[in-house]
């Protein structure tokens, strides 16, 4: 006889009416929901304006809810400046989140099976969703994708990746023939910024990262602040993303200061 759920029930039943509930309920994750959706691509915005010194992740309002991540987390002290934690496909990365608790940022999501789960910023409460992400506007899966994150506000790394064939690909050159794309670039602090290819070329990769700018920024009152000029990036090479050979690497960077540019990987594909 299987004793688990009596031991459920009877734990449960000994907690307050809304304690299971406040435990359901504490984070909202508007987008993406459990299930199967489709995405066509069009509302898709991934470049940020720049503007220094930013302060927050600016989210086009007319974001397409199939590449957006939004939701809110309840109850958290009110001022807390600590971001949740996001997990989008065993990919941890900061979550940066507002007075008010609530998250929103653009994110392209891959063709195919995706898991998505959001930590509150004391590690207590947490919100998972599986989904499939249909693909309908030709997305195929990317065999080979590069993600920056970091641990202060305030700041912008730049990602940048240099293919066999000598192109490079960041910000100021998003997309080369050969396939490899930048579909995310966030100026405002945490990330993440995302380089990926569904047609790798074979041969030798390199993975920078830029130390752009920041060190500052503004409070809500509209007053400079100082920020932590010393960040960590943490930058993970996926391949073959969603198949039984998928391999992940992960790698933590200190930047120590702006303009600085470090050589974090070099790799070679396959």
């Amino acid at each position: 006889m299987n004793l688990r759920p009596l031991v459920f029930l009877t734990l449960l039943a000994g907690l307050p009416p809304c304690a299971a509930v406040a435990a359901e309920s504490s984070i909202r994750l508007d987008t993406p929901l459990a299930g199967w959706r489709s995405g066509n691509g069009e509302g898709a915005n991934f470049r940020q304006t720049v503007n220094y010194p930013a302060a927050s992740v600016n989210t086009p309002a007319d974001q397409s809810s199939t590449a957006r991540i939004k939701g809110e987390i309840k109850a958290l002290p009110k001022g807390s400046a600590e971001p949740a934690t996001l997990v989008v496909n065993g990919v941890a990365m900061p979550l940066k989140i507002d007075d008010n608790g609530g998250f929103d940022r653009p994110y392209a999501f891959p063709a195919g099976s995706n898991s998505l789960e959001v930590i509150s910023p004391d590690g207590q409460q947490r919100k998972r969703v599986q989904f499939y992400h249909g693909g309908g506007g030709g997305e195929v899966p990317a065999k080979l994708r590069v993600l920056l994150s970091w641990d202060s506000d305030h700041t912008d790394l730049d990602l940048h990746l240099v293919t066999p064939d000598g192109g490079h690909v960041w910000y100021g050159n998003r997309s080369l023939p050969n396939g490899a794309t930048q579909d995310v670039d966030v100026t405002t602090g945490y990330g993440p910024e995302i380089i990926a290819t569904p047609t790798p070329l074979r041969g030798q990769y390199l993975v920078y990262v830029n130390y752009y700018g920041g060190g500052y920024g503004y409070s809500e009152d509209g007053e400079s602040e100082a920020a932590q000029p010393l960040t960590t990036a943490r930058v993970t090479i996926i391949t073959e993303e969603g198949t039984p050979n998928e391999k992940q690497e992960s790698f933590l960077v200190p930047m120590r200061q702006p303009g600085e540019l470090t050589l974090v990987k070099r790799f070679s594909y396959p």
